[in-house]
């Protein structure tokens, strides 16, 4: 036991060591980097209006889309960590330029993997025993490694089941709170002169949600509770959630069942290979259906509960038998104030409904804070309420552009945006790429119609939810149409 604690002694000296610059080195290079982006765009935008060509400008675009691509992929690549989330984020088919997304999708679960040996040494660790004491058999090559753990296979000693273990990697949080600070003062910069959105809040409630993923007791005590929830909600889980084996869990490392499944990206590799054509009535089936499971198990989540998974990018959704799914990763959860709940659920029935009276009411009552910068204010701030919190883009719009001049966002400035909200939001961006990238264009607010109005029933503040609750029965069972 000596020679281990030792070891663990030596190695730590190591990695303070070693890690001790590291922060001023990502600094420093996330700055140049960021800054050479930045004003090859702005260069690039002075360049472009003197060419008066429509198409000689698209194709100018193009390439400078292009350029950028390969330097945001390298950023994000090079220095790893709160990065990949970055490119996760902006990596979408509705957001970024189609150079960006093709670059960035493939950066969602690349992040290095730590050497087993700093595996072993963070195990034995946290467990207290030797691997070789707990486990039958343990892969030493990862399933996968993400910006703040991986995740390796193994077998419990006495069990015929396997299990999945989540280690984090060594020293990982002190350099991902150096990124998201120097975002932050990006953020502040962007905001007053390109983007007229609150970035800055959204970047603290980045801050804050990151900060809670480095520790895996409250990971494993969140997954225990939406596991719980949805499975006493439905009939039958639209949803697989892992079960935790609770006695192996402490801050840096989670062990849980394994579940067996393709990663959603693998999707279409996997039906050719199978030999269903992809453009069929199978595969539109299957998509329905993966779609309308992680739909109706977010909208349950968010609007009923209040406490949902923040964090479905396509890294996290396993596709298994029967087109059935299984949502990973539960260190991002977001618990909304009942007030911010069901001030949502009005937001939705707006949009179901094409309210824009309704609208914007239920943006004071969320205490989305707005300044016009156009004529037809209650339009535009319609316009962008679909914008921002559905995934069925508004009519004429086929890719979000917050740079462009005819942008919401450029025509509502958007001064204050309550931190808690900014996981919802990213939440429905990221169920927008999933449909996007799936080729299904559908409203998550129409689909959430009934079970926001049960949630508001349910408080007092809506009539009529009988009818809610049966068409939510009949929503979980039928295919989202497209």
């Amino acid at each position: 036991m000596n020679g281990m604690a030792s070891r663990f002694d030596f190695k730590e000296i190591q990695d303070k060591v070693s890690l001790h610059l590291r922060p001023w080195h990502r600094s420093f290079q996330f700055w140049v980097r960021a800054a050479d982006i930045y004003t090859g765009y702005k260069a690039f935008q002075v360049r472009v209006s003197f060419v008066k060509d429509v198409q000689k400008q698209h194709a100018m675009w193009e390439r400078q889309h292009e350029l950028a691509a390969d330097k945001i992929y390298a950023m994000c690549s090079d220095l790893g960590g709160f990065f990949l989330k970055v490119a996760q984020i902006i990596g979408k088919p509705d957001l970024a330029p189609a150079a960006w997304v093709r670059k960035l999708v493939t950066l969602c679960d690349q992040a290095p993997a730590t050497p087993f040996d700093a595996v072993q040494l963070v195990l034995e660790k946290e467990l207290g025993r030797r691997i070789g004491e707990v486990f039958e058999k343990f892969d030493v090559n990862p399933l996968g490694s993400a910006s703040i753990a991986q995740v390796h296979r193994a077998r419990l000693k006495g069990d015929v089941e396997d299990v999945v273990v989540k280690v984090q990697h060594p020293g990982v949080q002190d350099l991902m709170m150096t990124d998201i600070r120097n975002l932050q003062a990006f953020a502040l910069y962007m905001q007053k002169t390109d983007i007229k959105f609150d970035l800055y809040s959204v970047t603290k409630e980045m801050e804050k949600q990151i900060g809670y993923e480095f520790d895996f007791l409250r990971e494993a005590n969140a997954m225990d509770r939406i596991h719980r929830f949805l499975y006493e909600n439905n009939r039958k889980s639209p949803v697989q959630v892992p079960r935790v084996l609770k006695d192996l869990v402490t801050r840096r490392v989670i062990v849980m069942e394994y579940i067996d499944g393709i990663p959603i990206l693998n999707l279409g590799d996997e039906m050719a290979k199978r030999g269903i054509n992809p453009g069929g009535k199978m595969a539109a089936a299957a998509k329905k259906n993966i779609l309308k499971s992680l739909t109706l198990a977010y909208g349950q989540m968010i609007l009923k509960s209040g406490f949902f998974h923040a964090d479905p990018h396509p890294g996290n959704i396993l596709i298994c038998k029967g087109s059935e799914v299984a949502l990973l990763d539960y260190g991002q959860v977001k618990d909304l104030p009942n007030q911010l709940r069901l001030g949502y659920a009005n937001l939705v029935l707006a949009v179901a409904d094409n309210d824009p009276v309704k609208a914007k009411e239920s943006y004071r009552e969320l205490g989305i804070g707005t300044v016009s910068n156009c004529e037809d204010e209650q339009q535009e701030l319609f316009r962008l309420a679909q914008t921002m919190f559905d995934t069925k883009l508004p009519p004429g719009v086929k890719m979000l552009q917050p740079f462009s001049e005819d942008s919401s966002i450029k025509k509502i400035g958007v001064q204050s945006f309550p931190e808690e909200l900014f996981s919802v939001l990213r939440t429905i961006h990221l169920l927008r790429g999933l449909s996007v990238g799936l080729g299904i264009n559908y409203s998550c607010a129409e689909q959430w119609r009934p079970i926001a109005e049960e949630a508001l029933y349910n408080a007092g503040k809506l009539e009529g939810g009988a009818k809610a609750w049966l068409l939510e029965k009949i929503f979980s069972e039928k295919l989202i149409g497209t």
